[in-house]
C-alpha cells in the first residue's frame, strides 16, 4: 500500500495548482472483498471486478507502465480517478498512456502521475493531460509545483492546448 501525505492538484480550467491531503490509497495486489474509499486499484484487479465497482465513484485504477489503456476502453470516460505509474525517470510510457487516456478514450476526472515524479517532469505530464501529482517522497512538494510553469508556452498541440502556437497566432 502507498499514501503520499500530499499531492500537487492542477485545475485545468485556471492552470492554477494547490497543495492538498492526498486521501487516495493506491493497493499493490489482492484487495479483500470490501474495497474501502478512495482506493486505487491494479488495472487487472479492477478488469477482474468490472462489473461490481464501475458505479463506485470512490474507487479508481492504477495503470503500470506495461498495462495498455485499450483494456479499459470505455470504460474510461465512466472513471473519476486514474493514476500513472511513473517507475523511473527514464521510462516514459506513462505519457503515452495518459494521453491515450485524455483523447482516446475520453477519460476526463483525476488522472494523476504516481513514482518517479519530480520538478523536472510535471510540465510535461501537464502536457499530457495529468492534473494531479504524487511527488516523490525525497522531494519537496513545493518545489516540484513550480515545475508546472517552467515553460510560458508550448509550440505543439497536446492535451492541455490542442492548437500549435502557429495556428493560435492566426486565429
Amino acid at each position: 500500500m502507498v499514501k503520499t501525505p500530499h499531492i500537487v492538484k492542477l485545475d485545468r480550467s485556471s492552470g492554477q495548482y494547490e497543495v492538498i491531503a492526498n486521501h487516495w490509497l493506491r493497493v499493490a495486489e489482492g484487495c479483500d472483498d470490501a474495497i474501502p474509499a478512495h482506493t486505487l486499484l491494479p488495472l487487472k484487479e479492477w478488469l477482474e471486478r468490472r462489473d461490481e465497482l464501475l458505479g463506485r465513484a470512490d474507487v479508481g485504477i492504477w495503470f503500470a507502465p506495461d498495462d495498455e489503456p485499450e483494456a479499459l476502453g470505455a470504460d474510461a470516460a465512466r472513471l473519476s480517478m486514474i493514476a500513472v505509474d511513473f517507475p523511473a525517470f527514464t521510462d516514459g510510457r506513462g505519457f503515452s498512456i495518459g494521453r491515450l487516456l485524455r483523447e482516446r478514450y475520453g477519460f476526463a476526472g483525476e488522472l494523476r502521475a504516481v513514482g518517479d515524479v519530480f520538478k523536472d517532469t510535471m510540465y510535461y505530464l501537464k502536457r499530457c493531460g495529468f492534473d494531479a501529482f504524487e511527488v516523490r517522497a525525497d522531494k519537496d512538494v513545493h518545489e516540484a509545483a513550480k515545475g508546472l510553469n517552467d515553460f510560458s508556452d508550448a509550440y505543439q498541440g497536446a492535451v492541455d492546448q490542442p492548437l500549435p502556437l502557429f495556428r493560435r497566432r492566426s486565429a
